[in-house]
């Protein structure tokens, strides 16, 4: 049996061992610095260990404590985002999130064809047991392919890139016209869990009758949907997640770069990456995105804090969201995201937010 008492920020772990502290890790979300005494008694070992972290939230009905800031690993790929940077600036930008209070990583095989697996691996290494990790299977012909067997596959080849024995958290990445039933891909998902493969299971980016369809073969842990101030078609979606015990996991939160506050108008207008092909860089998108920014910046000012770090408080404040994702590939930038988890927006706030999402037309 193992007990757990907690004083200040100290913390006695009997007795001690390295399932016991990753089975407190798991209930609380409290990640384990570093252990700064151990003593011996009569009959038992004692650890004392500091812990610290960022507030967290519980994932749906039964999932695990997490960060509600964690690592966005999909520009760690570099496919995307356009050239990568060095193995060793983005290791240092996934460490420097871990250090600041993320508790956890997302990642995917379709992230640069397996790369960013392979840097969220390589920069987890010795730290595993305080950090939960998140990746997905995508439909073919992107992914290896939602049949039962290529899941099986996929999930085998992730593991092998993240160098790990377990994934924490394994999702379906988008619905896609794939000729198999949801309900035999979600099955072979619930067979990775008893197989202790995987710990809990999600989708990405689906709507609530295909939610329904898998909820009604087994439990679905969480969800991964584009949410932010100036994204907010699946709001009532999220919120239903909630209800429903479905940990909602908000990609993109900083609407894909446009509420950071540090875009010109004539820099956004250049942008060549998928963010111009999906008509984020032009337009009506554009202009709610700088109009948005301009709103914020004297409720960021108030609050001596950043418009993304406004933006990101928000974010995870909101029904239904568990956690917001957001991904650097600088480890200053990434620093600065995780200070907006133990950022707390008072009503008055959260108001003045209300009040510019109602200005904007959004639903």
């Amino acid at each position: 049996m193992t007990t757990w008492s907690r004083s200040s920020t100290v913390l006695v772990i009997e007795p001690v061992g390295r399932e016991a502290i990753r089975s407190f890790w798991l209930r609380t979300g409290l990640r384990l610095l570093s252990s700064v005494a151990r003593q011996v008694d009569s009959d038992r070992e004692r650890c004392v260990v500091f812990v610290c972290g960022m507030r967290t939230q519980r994932l749906g009905a039964k999932g695990p404590e997490l960060s509600v800031i964690g690592f966005g690993a999909w520009e760690a790929g570099g496919d995307a985002w356009g050239p990568n940077r060095s193995e060793s600036e983005v290791m240092d930008a996934i460490r420097a999130g871990i250090d600041a209070g993320m508790n956890w990583v997302d990642t995917a095989e379709v992230y640069g064809d397996g790369v960013s697996e392979m840097l969220v691996g390589k920069a987890l290494a010795g730290r595993r047991d305080s950090v939960l990790v998140a990746t997905k299977v995508a439909p073919a012909p992107e992914g290896t392919g939602f049949r039962p067997e290529q899941v099986r596959a996929a999930c085998d080849a992730s593991l092998g890139r993240l160098g790990i024995d377990v994934i924490d958290l394994y999702q379906l990445h988008w619905p896609g016209a794939t000729g198999v039933p949801v309900e035999d891909t979600w099955g072979a998902m619930g067979a990775l869990v008893d197989a202790g493969k995987v710990r809990w299971i999600g989708v990405s980016n689906f709507d609530r009758a295909l939610i329904d369809r898998c909820r009604a073969a087994r439990h679905v842990d969480s969800l991964q949907q584009e949410f932010s101030l100036v994204r907010l078609d699946d709001r009532e979606l999220i919120r239903w997640c909630g209800e429903v015990g479905i940990g909602v996991l908000s990609y993109s939160p900083l609407g894909a770069g446009l509420l950071t506050g540090a875009l010109r108008r004539e820099d956004a207008e250049e942008i060549d990456d998928w963010r111009a092909s999906d008509g984020l860089t032009s337009g009506a998108h554009l202009d709610l995105a700088f109009a948005f920014v301009d709103g914020m910046r004297p409720i960021a000012e108030r609050l001596a804090v950043s418009v993304p770090q406004l933006a990101l408080a928000w974010n995870w404040r909101q029904p239904g969201v568990t956690s917001a994702i957001a991904g650097s590939r600088d480890a200053e930038h990434t620093r600065s995201n995780a200070a907006a988890g133990d950022l707390e927006l008072d009503e008055s706030t959260l108001a003045a937010l209300d009040a510019l999402i109602e200005a904007s037309g959004s639903p």
